[in-house]
This record gives C-alpha cells, sequence and structure tokens, in this order.
C-alpha cells in the first residue's frame, strides 16, 4: 500500500511537472544609447485563463551577449502591465548572461551572482508580483535598457515558461512596527521624476500591534515617489523618496509617525547593512550630542500588496523650524543681511539632479579632484545669482583663512568663520563610525544668517549604512586609522576636503577636539551607552528582521561592501559591531590629537547632564545639554552680577563668546525645559 501510494505521487508530480509550458522569442541588438528595448512573446493557448497562487511564471531565461553586464536593466511586463524587476546592475564588469534562468525557487540570488551568469537566479523582484489573477494569454516583453554609451549588446534569446512550480508571495497577519502599504496603481517606480501613488500606514501607538488587514489608519493619502540612492540603486530592494500631496499633486504638509509636519520623506532601505542600525545609531548619538539629526522610524513595507521587508522611515533634510533651523531666504534676499542665510550646502557626488554649485579653492592633494560643493538650500534651480555669489565667497574665505599662514589667528584665520565645535562633532562621528564616506559625499554643511552668528556649521549627519565597519575597501573593515586621511588610502574617486587635515594643525583646536572626546566617552560614547542602545533595537527588530531575511537571504552572503568575515545570522552581525565599536573606542582613546590637562581645572564640567567645555575657555564657550532644550544662558561673575543674557535659545548646544570677558572665574546658569543648572568656568 506504501508503494502505491509512493508511486501515485510520484505520478502527480511528473504529471504537474508536464503541465509546464514554455514560449520562446527572438531577439536583437541592444541599443547602446540608453533607449529602452521591447523584445515581445505572445503567449496563448494556455487552459488556465489566470495565474495566481496555484499556477503561474516558473522562470524567465534569456542568453544575452555584452561586455559589461552591470549596464544592463532588464524587466518583464506582464500582458496588465505589470512591471517586474529581473536584473539590473549585476555582474560588475564581466560579459554576458548564458542560458540565465530566473525562478523564485531558485536559492541564488542574482544581485550576489558573479558574470558570466550561467544557472537558475532568484530575480530581483518576485515573478509572483504577475500572479494577480490576470489572463496570460497576451504579449509579455522583455524590457532591456544599456544605462552606458560605451559598449553594445544582444539579447539572443529569450523565453518565459509557465506551471506549477512557483513561488508564492510571504505573509503574516501582525507586526510590533507600523506598516506602510503603497499602491503605485500599475506603475514601475523610477529613479525620477515621482509618479503619483497612494501611501496608508497602519500604526495603531506604542506597544499595540498593527495587523496587516486593518482598516484604520494612521495616514491614507496621496504621495509621490521615486527611487533614491547613488550606488544603493544596484540593489533588489530599493530604498525610496516620499512626497506627501493632496488630491491635486501638490505638496502637502503631513505630520507621519509621530514626527514633525512636513512634505519630503525617505524609506531607507538599509540593504547593505544586515543590522539596519547603522544609520539610527549615528543619528541617536548625534542627537544626544545636542545636534539635530534625521528622526527616524523602523516600520515594515508592502510595495502594491509586495512584501519588502523593514525599512527605516525618515525625515529627510531640509530647511524647516522642525529640522535644520535656519533662517528663511527667498529670491528676493540678496542683499545686506538678507543675503546671508540661511544656506544648506553638500560635499558630495556631481551625479543625479541639483548638481549646481561650486568648486573647492584647494585641491586635497597634488593633481587630484578638487571637492565639489552643491547647492542644497535654496537648490541650483531656486538660488538666486547674488545668492550664489555670496555663499560661494563665503565658503572662499573661510578656505583663504584656513590655508594661510595666519589661520590659527582668533581675528583673521579660520575661526571667524565657523563654529569649531559642530565641526569637532562632525569629525568625531565621522572618525568614531570609521566612515569611508565621510568627509568627501554624503556631507551636509549649514550657514546661519549673519543676525544669529554668521558661522558655517558642518552636519546634520547623513548617510552612514556603510560605516561602522561596513566597507571592505579604504580602511573601513579596521578599527586602526583614521577616515579623514582617506585621500591617502589609493586614489579616492572624491576626495576628502583639505579643511580636516588642517584644522588639526591648530594646538587650540586640537586640544579642544581632545576635551569633547573626554567629555563624550564618559557620557554619549561610553561603551555602556552605545551597547544599550544597540541591545534595545535590535530586541525591537528581532521578530522583523527574521521576516526581512526571508524574503532577502543574504546573512552570510556578500552584500557590497560587507568585509569579512560575514556573519551568518542577525544575533552574529550584532555582536560583530559591538566589538568592533569597542575596539574602536580603545584606539581612539589612544590616538586622539590634542591636549586636555590644565592642572587643578576640570576641562569638562558637568552638572545634571549639562556639559561646558573647553574649560578653561579662551574664546568660545560651548554648553551641551543632551536631549533637553536650553532656554536661556545667563554669565555672570562671582559674585551674580549679570555680564550677558541669551533669551531664546531653543537648542541642545549653544555657543557663548568669551573673548570680552576678562580672565577669571565666572558662573553660568543654565535653564532647560526639564530644569536648570549652574556650572562654573574659568576664563585664561
Amino acid at each position: 500500500m506504501k508503494l502505491k501510494l509512493l508511486l501515485l505521487s510520484c505520478f502527480i508530480i511528473a504529471s504537474f511537472s508536464l503541465r509546464a509550458q514554455s514560449f520562446s522569442g527572438s531577439g536583437g541588438a541592444i541599443p547602446d544609447n540608453q533607449t529602452p528595448i521591447l523584445f515581445p512573446i505572445t503567449v496563448s493557448g494556455l487552459s488556465n485563463t489566470a495565474i495566481d497562487t496555484t499556477y503561474g511564471i516558473e522562470s524567465v531565461c534569456f542568453n544575452i551577449s555584452h561586455s559589461y553586464d552591470s549596464d544592463l536593466e532588464i524587466w518583464l511586463i506582464a500582458p496588465d502591465n505589470t512591471f517586474i524587476e529581473l536584473s539590473s546592475g549585476n555582474g560588475g564588469s564581466g560579459n554576458n548572461y548564458i542560458n540565465t534562468c530566473l525562478s523564485d525557487l531558485s536559492t541564488n540570488l542574482i544581485s550576489s551572482g558573479n558574470a558570466p551568469f550561467f544557472g537558475s537566479y532568484k530575480p530581483e523582484s518576485p515573478l509572483y508580483v504577475a500572479h494577480n489573477g490576470q489572463n496570460p494569454n497576451g504579449v509579455w516583453n522583455l524590457y532591456i535598457v544599456d544605462d552606458f554609451t560605451t559598449d553594445a549588446g544582444t539579447l539572443l534569446s529569450w523565453s518565459i515558461t509557465f506551471g506549477t512550480n512557483i513561488g508564492h508571495a510571504f505573509t503574516f497577519p501582525s507586526s510590533n512596527l507600523p506598516i506602510i502599504k503603497i499602491n503605485t496603481l500599475g506603475q514601475a517606480i523610477p529613479d525620477e521624476p515621482k509618479i503619483n501613488a497612494r501611501m496608508q500606514i497602519i500604526d495603531n501607538g506604542a506597544g499595540i500591534r498593527n495587523y496587516v488587514n486593518d482598516t484604520t489608519y494612521a495616514f491614507d493619502g496621496h504621495i509621490g515617489i521615486e527611487v533614491r540612492g547613488s550606488s544603493s540603486q544596484m540593489f533588489p530592494k530599493k530604498s525610496f523618496s516620499v512626497e506627501t500631496r493632496d488630491s491635486l499633486g501638490a505638496n502637502l504638509d503631513t505630520s507621519l509617525l509621530g514626527m514633525p509636519s512636513e512634505n519630503d520623506w525617505i524609506l531607507n532601505a538599509n540593504y547593505t547593512d544586515k543590522t539596519f542600525l547603522r544609520n539610527t545609531l549615528t543619528y541617536e548619538l548625534a542627537n544626544e550630542m545636542g545636534h539635530y539629526a534625521s528622526r527616524t522610524q523602523y516600520v515594515e513595507v508592502f510595495l502594491n500588496n509586495i512584501y519588502q521587508g523593514v525599512y527605516v522611515f525618515m525625515e529627510k533634510i531640509k530647511r524647516n523650524s522642525g529640522r535644520v533651523d535656519i533662517s528663511k531666504l527667498t529670491p528676493t534676499d540678496t542683499s545686506g543681511a538678507d543675503v546671508t542665510g540661511g544656506y544648506i550646502l553638500k560635499v558630495d557626488k556631481t551625479t543625479g539632479t541639483g548638481t549646481g554649485g561650486f568648486s573647492s579653492a584647494y585641491p586635497p592633494t597634488a593633481g587630484g579632484q578638487v571637492p565639489f560643493i552643491l547647492y542644497d538650500y535654496p537648490d541650483d534651480v531656486t538660488i538666486a545669482p547674488q545668492q550664489a555669489n555670496y555663499i560661494q565667497s563665503f565658503v572662499d574665505s573661510f578656505e583663504n583663512a584656513l590655508h594661510g599662514t595666519q589661520f590659527t589667528d582668533p581675528i583673521v584665520g579660520y575661526s571667524k568663520y565657523i563654529n569649531d565645535t559642530s565641526f569637532i562633532d562632525f569629525f568625531l562621528t565621522n572618525e568614531l563610525s570609521r566612515n569611508v564616506d565621510g568627509y568627501r559625499i554624503s556631507s551636509y554643511l549649514y550657514k546661519e544668517k549673519i543676525t544669529k552668528g554668521n558661522k558655517l556649521f558642518a552636519g546634520p549627519v547623513w548617510d552612514y549604512d556603510i560605516a561602522w565597519c561596513n566597507a571592505d575597501y579604504y580602511n573601513g573593515q579596521y578599527f586602526t586609522g583614521w577616515a579623514y586621511v582617506t585621500n591617502n588610502s589609493g586614489g579616492a574617486g572624491y576626495q576628502v576636503p583639505f579643511w580636516w587635515a588642517r584644522l588639526l594643525n591648530d594646538p587650540n583646536y586640537a586640544n579642544k577636539l581632545q576635551c569633547r572626546y573626554d567629555q563624550l566617552r564618559s557620557t554619549v560614547y561610553s561603551t555602556a551607552n552605545i551597547n544599550a542602545y544597540i541591545d534595545s533595537m535590535a530586541a525591537y527588530l528581532q521578530e522583523s528582521q527574521d521576516r526581512n531575511f526571508q524574503v532577502w537571504p543574504i546573512l552570510g552572503v556578500y552584500v557590497w561592501p560587507n568585509p569579512s568575515p560575514i556573519p551568518t545570522s542577525y544575533a552574529g552581525e550584532i555582536t560583530k559591531l559591538k566589538g568592533w565599536i569597542n575596539s574602536r573606542l580603545l584606539w581612539l582613546d589612544a590616538n586622539m590629537p590634542g591636549t586636555c590637562s590644565v592642572a587643578g581645572i576640570d576641562q569638562t564640567v558637568t552638572v545634571n547632564g549639562i556639559s561646558a567645555f573647553p574649560n578653561p575657555t579662551s574664546d568660545r564657550l560651548t554648553v551641551s545639554s543632551g536631549y533637553n532644550l536650553m532656554q536661556t544662558a545667563t554669565v555672570m561673575d562671582l559674585s551674580g552680577k549679570v555680564i550677558c543674557d541669551f533669551k531664546d535659545i531653543n537648542a541642545g548646544q549653544f555657543e557663548i563668546n568669551t573673548t570680552t570677558l576678562s580672565a577669571g572665574i565666572y558662573l553660568v546658569k543654565i535653564v532647560t525645559d526639564a530644569g536648570a543648572a549652574t556650572l562654573k568656568f574659568s576664563k585664561q
């Protein structure tokens, strides 16, 4: 009896296999001019007039001759216009797809494969996306575009097979994270421009589970959406820029997931960062240091009813009272104090849109690439010529002063142009995280109006997913060495501005750096504080990360630019991150430049979580209150006589100019939204 059942089972499986039916199409030349081309196959005669959870696409196979595979984007388009991304930007400089078949049941990711591609791979997007009840009889198209114009290729042949050996959508009932559903209304999401779509957010509140089938939404409205990122666009799990809109397509400021009202947002995929923590950890530490960094919220995302995994929903860096809180600049602010601010700039790549800006006046290395500084606010489209001239002149003046022989002079040197505390904290963030992108790309700057200090600030911090030991180039995997010397690491395509090395040649700046590091090391940068954040977030993500890696099975798999060894579990990724940070901190303890010691005086005074440094001070005293916003600051002598008074600070960090104070001991009383503290400091 058992034998008969076994034979019957084999017969049934064989019968199902025999039902598979393939259709073949012809090939042709692939244009080498970034023009998409469609290669059709007409499918007819299938008895199953609907493809769903039992019958659908088993595989898509093709042969392509091309000398640089990563130039190619290859998509499948169903008769109902459903787009499925098969392979985009894969294979590096290798050539050819040889009898390559893409199947949802394959265990080999095409994005992790090597050219020439031969055999079976899992596509970048699942084939089962097309299994939506549509009639498979009709015209299917293989869509191919060659993104670069240096080498041509040819599609030799392709085929599509239908049957019962198909993949199925990943489903789950609920999550401890908010759930975001996006419906693109049958459209593929391009790099640009944004397409109209609809977004729903299920967020029942802290500690309450969110169910996939909930019909009560924290947000349900129109959005514009596009793929975002530069090198990250090669990953199958895409990041997106999202813009909340009204029904007519105009920008609509909205508060989402407890964040201040705005219309520009980001869904960050964190595909290469298997901890999902590197960006959020960086932003958390920056917040604790008293700076603005993007607010974040972990979510799980469905795109057109297909589960995409864990994302970080976050604020885009933007001028706003709730984000980068600098003065508003209009097109008519072209003279006097009005033209002086505020501005947001970005040292970055010159690819994509919004590439207007100006070059640094000084190449960092002989014959090296000159860093480029982009206009971010106002952008290169809306910035007035007078404004562009002003901000470039200001940065030129800063660079000239820093490059000059009197650069350490407090009157004519660099310090009249920059908030050195922000530069110190930006330096420490990039060095603690050993950020290979630090300083040279994705690096923001902002400048305030002359009536609000007229200084250039470094920050906000941004884009740290390949920091914290997550890059196998420019020495990013090592806990030793400095990130600011990346120009010496072997041909950095985008170079670090000369500013960072030059600043360290000023003994006063280096001493302030050491004092600030000492203060942070006992608070924000303490091993216990950092580990507590990592452990709490890892616990929070425990159930959702498991779902993410079922859809994207990359644990233990090399994803550019993961350094070896590559942990095979999420717990292993967390352990590796914590171990590297501990080693990095110990190295920084032993190698931080500068000296912070004056006999009998503590270099950093801290009371009730409020700190003042450096102490003693010569020209500036920086007061930091961590999370709590300072409201007022009053400087007094020891008799209690008020020397200067500052109102409406509303910030976590504040700088007091002490150049006019006589040498001696003073008090500064700080009132925050959580209480008050009085600190003693010394003026040299």
